[in-house]
């Protein structure tokens, strides 16, 4: 077999695929390696419907699975195409359920050529929080994953799990239980919910909402809203405008809007429903806010696959990180940037968080990923594939500010609506740094030109209140001159400081 000499590929990990047997859906993802931050190389959904009327019949709906089973057969000509050197096969709540569903796993099985793993209500909630964890920096709160069958519950904070339930009012199941009437299904809910104590202990954090209906529920919010960056993973909705945004869905106020364009076509009917059973949480719950995920049991269940060591790393640096490996002219060059920077901002008294700190460094490892594009565009490609990156670990303000440095980094610290529409999103600060990264970039590349080795050399010193002096080695005055003149008066003006060129003797 002739393997590709693509070099657009992480060395050392080979794909791995999953194929998730769900009541509403079968999915195939392949992912480019068991790692940190995995990739999507391929993905494909079929509906199935596999749990369409379980719950008066108790059986899997046979022209479901029969669509189930072409796709699975499918599913395995695809990852042995892919090259994939593994296959895992998780099943959720229907086919744990139904009656039929140990006869159709094993059918499934013997087309698969491997065994299937059929997730009690306990596990598919394990999973669904690893998938938050392993995503969102420091998470806190609970974690709703909404299936066509179930919905699942469960607390965390930080990498610990807490308590966690599953429920039978999934999407599916809940418009069918209710035959469609949303005051029905309103009530199920709220009979269901009495046995989740655990959102008691949710007031005033988090709600991590998982699974395709309340993605979609996102999507719309951003349509309806005007929202400049259409990206569901961490984007956030405070707890009472969701509120009252889910209380529109429930009556149909959008049903015929034109931001439904926003929606799948395969979801809208299902769309009120988990409106549905999204405002009856968030009333037992009295979280903060609401934030979306778009990872959950799947990826769970790969990051339950890691050592210990790789599940310790931060998910932001990492993709960040292995980006750099694939399109900057030297990683090692980004890397010095990380830990310059870091420095510089301590020299002109700025004071990070470590969130903050975070998003610096993963800025710096990405400052050099658009260098093939055109020069008059590196700026706005460098902003482009920074907010909307697969990167995990960022809040939707944290994508704003590293996407806005590398835009400032090439375009100069001008504003123009391409990046003041990404610069809304971030906050006033995490705008000003964004302002100064990209200043201190544009003078570091002026000695570098994008190679190892010179810029641990510079440094910015502070001499008095509000004056700094950069220092640079004698070997180096050839690489000063007036460009870099022009450039230390802008960061000059930006930060308020008197900056003055030092040339070592």
């Amino acid at each position: 077999m002739v393997e590709s000499e693509a070099q657009g590929r992480l060395p050392g990990i080979a794909p791995v695929s999953v194929v998730d047997i769900g009541s509403n859906s079968v999915r195939l993802v392949i992912y480019e390696g068991l790692n940190r931050t995995p990739t999507v190389l391929f993905n494909e959904k079929v509906l199935c419907g596999l749990g369409k009327g379980i719950a008066a019949t108790g059986l899997l709906h046979i022209e479901g699975v029969n669509r189930a089973l072409s796709a699975v057969r499918r599913f395995r000509a695809l990852s042995e195409q892919a090259r994939a050197t593994g296959l895992h096969v998780i099943a959720t709540a229907a086919a744990r359920e139904a009656a039929n569903g140990p006869d159709f796993i094993q059918e499934a099985e013997s087309m698969l050529g491997q065994p299937i793993r059929v997730l009690s209500g306990r596990e598919e909630a394990y999973y669904s929080a690893l998938g938050v964890i392993s995503t969102f920096y420091e998470p806190d709160g609970i974690v709703g994953d909404l299936g066509g069958g179930s919905l699942e519950l469960v607390d965390i904070t930080g990498s610990a799990i807490g308590d966690g339930i599953t429920l039978p009012i999934g999407g599916l199941r809940l418009s069918e239980a209710s035959e469609e009437s949303i005051s029905k299904a309103r009530q199920i809910v709220r009979t269901n919910l009495a046995a989740a104590q655990l959102l008691k202990n949710g007031k005033n954090r988090t709600f991590y909402a998982v699974g395709g209906t309340w993605r979609n529920l996102a999507k719309l919010h951003m349509e309806v809203t005007g929202y400049p960056l259409h990206m569901t993973q961490g984007y956030e909705i405070a707890a009472d405008e969701a509120l009252d945004f889910l209380h529109g869905v429930e009556k149909g106020a959008t049903a015929k809007a034109k931001a439904m364009r926003a929606v799948s076509r395969n979801r809208r009917g299902l769309l009120p429903f988990g409106a549905v059973a999204m405002a009856e949480i968030l009333r037992e719950m009295s979280p903060e806010k609401v934030s979306f995920s778009a990872l959950g049991v799947r990826e769970g269940f790969l990051y339950s696959l890691l050592s210990e060591e790789e599940k310790a790393l931060d998910p932001l640096i990492s993709a960040a990180d292995e980006l750099a490996i694939l399109r900057a002219r030297s990683p090692e060059h980004a890397r010095e940037l990380a830990n310059w920077t870091g420095d510089s901002f301590c020299a002109f008294g700025i004071d990070e968080t470590e969130e903050e700190a975070r998003y610096r460094r993963a800025a710096c490892l990405l400052a050099d990923i658009s260098w093939r594009a055109h020069p008059d565009y590196r700026g706005s490609q460098s902003l482009n594939l920074i907010a909307n990156g697969t990167f995990g670990g960022i809040t939707h303000a944290g994508r704003a500010y590293i996407a806005l440095a590398n835009y400032y980094r090439f375009e100069g610290l001008r504003g123009d609506s391409l990046s003041e529409e990404i610069a809304a999103i971030a906050t006033p600060r995490l705008q000003q740094f964004a302002k100064m990264l990209g200043a201190l970039l544009r003078i570091s590349y002026l000695f570098s030109a994008s190679m190892p080795g010179v810029t641990p050399l510079i440094r910015f010193n502070p001499v008095a209140a509000d004056t700094l002096v950069l220092n640079i080695p004698g070997r180096l005055r050839s690489l000063a001159g007036e460009r870099l003149e022009v450039r230390l008066q802008q960061l000059a003006r930006l930060t308020e400081k008197t900056l003055h060129l030092n040339i070592e003797s």
